[in-house]
C-alpha cells in the first residue's frame, strides 16, 4: 500500500524541498511539451487542506523557474511569476541549444 506523505498544517512550515521535487517529478513525468496545474502537485502532497497550501507551491514554482529547473506559463506564453495573477502551468524548461 502506497503511503501519502506527511506534512505538517499550513501554519508550519512545508519541507520545501518536497514540494519542489515532486513538482520537478510531475513536470517530468507529463513530459516534453505538456504540463500541469500547481494543484496537481498541492493535491497530490496534502489531499486534506491542499487549497491552503498553493501559495507556497506557487513560491517553490517560482523559485525553480529562476533556477531555470521549470517554466511557468499563463494562457500559453511565458511568463514570470511575480508578474502574473490567477492561474498557472509548470512544465519543463525549452532545450537549450
Amino acid at each position: 500500500m502506497k503511503t501519502e506523505p506527511r506534512l505538517e498544517p499550513p501554519d508550519q512550515l512545508p519541507d520545501r524541498k518536497l514540494i519542489a521535487e515532486t513538482i520537478l517529478g510531475m513536470v517530468q513525468t507529463r513530459g516534453a511539451g505538456k504540463s500541469i496545474c500547481p494543484s496537481e502537485v498541492a493535491r497530490h502532497l496534502f489531499p486534506q487542506g491542499w487549497r491552503g497550501w498553493m501559495e507556497v507551491v506557487r513560491q517553490e514554482a517560482g523559485k525553480l523557474q529562476r533556477e531555470r529547473k521549470i517554466c511557468i506559463t499563463q494562457k500559453g506564453q511565458e511568463v514570470r511569476l511575480e508578474d502574473t495573477r490567477g492561474a498557472i502551468r509548470l512544465s519543463s524548461p525549452p532545450p537549450t541549444h
